[in-house]
């Protein structure tokens, strides 16, 4: 087709949403309560539509499923990843997802190892990020006594950063905070600590699920190690988070007009995040801006970015 796919995200209303996804970046969203832009999503709870070519009003789920030559032909019986924009206006709940066997065993569907990059961060914004307990029976001790200021890592987190959430891993986005977020396609959460918090919609506390968290988690936590690397070659300023069996994920920064050419991955993910400029496919220009989100598929190798931009791409990894 050698044309981008342009993606309609689909939104997701949270207990402790906001409505930032509609002031900053303009999305129409349900309610004053929104937490999550599904922005490049195949996933049924929440599947992103095209907006243009030939495929133009097909999920991208659709997409996939029937014409599997735009990504290269790739092998899965679902598109393995998913982009979303995620608004805290309060904590989440302190939750913890399967990996690949568990999730398949008890959920029918991928595990959910993710990242974040941080768009925005309140003063003093702090993210939950692994735990303190040393044993399984430790962790399980502390889960029945409460002991959540005892067991739960906080850390402070400001615009920028990027923090890797392997599956197994104790985590919470804090309040004040806005994050892309790049995950295996999957929307198995696993909740051991919502704050005792009710629900408006059915004046009941949120589902637990200790068991399931406490089989799942990572004893002892231990801090993913990242080679973050950065280049630069004239308007253009890449850098690579993270490279893994489920994703790779890039930052491009541009100030200009620069060239960009498809190294192995079959296709492309790209979320627009900051600035707006224009995107050159075949001979054809598209303008962009901040909020939009597109899949360069197989037959696209190179393309052009020019304008002042912050743009988030990731490609599949060789599990995915």
């Amino acid at each position: 087709m050698s044309e981008p796919l342009f993606l309609k995200p689909y939104f997701q209303e949270k207990i402790w949403g906001g409505q930032k996804l509609h002031d900053i970046y303009g999305y129409q969203i349900p309610s004053a309560h929104t937490g999550e832009c599904w922005a490049i999503s195949a996933h049924p709870h929440g599947p992103a539509r095209v907006e243009n070519g030939p495929y133009k009003g097909l999920t991208l789920d659709q997409v996939w499923e029937k014409h599997r030559a735009v990504f290269g032909n790739a092998s899965g019986a679902v598109f393995p990843l998913l982009t979303k924009i995620l608004d805290a206006k309060e904590d989440l709940s302190v939750q913890v997802h399967p990996d690949d066997a568990y999730a398949k065993e008890h959920e029918g569907e991928l595990g959910k190892t993710e990242c974040w990059y941080v768009l925005a961060a309140e003063e003093g914004a702090q993210m939950y990020y692994g735990h303190h307990a040393k044993s399984k029976k430790e962790l399980a001790q502390m889960i029945k006594e409460e002991k959540w200021d005892k067991l739960l890592r906080k850390i402070p987190v400001k615009a920028g950063d990027f923090l890797y959430v392997p599956a197994g891993t104790i985590h919470a986005i804090g309040k004040g905070i806005m994050v892309l977020e790049t995950q295996q396609s999957s929307d198995t959460t696993y909740r051991l600590y919502d704050f005792d918090r009710i629900d408006q919609t059915t004046g009941k506390k949120r589902e637990l699920h200790l068991e399931d968290s406490i089989n799942v988690t990572n004893v002892p936590h231990v801090d993913p190690k990242l080679e973050i690397k950065t280049s630069k070659q004239g308007a253009k300023k890449v850098t690579c988070f993270v490279k893994t069996d489920f994703f790779a994920v890039y930052k491009w920064e541009l100030t200009g007009s620069a060239t960009f050419e498809r190294e192995k991955a079959p296709y492309t993910l790209v979320s627009v995040l900051e600035g707006d400029g224009q995107l050159e496919v075949s001979g054809r220009t598209y303008e962009l801006k901040r909020g939009m989100h597109f899949i360069l598929p197989n037959d696209v190798t190179s393309w052009t970015l020019a304008g002042d931009m912050m743009l988030i791409a990731s490609e599949p990894g060789e599990k995915a």
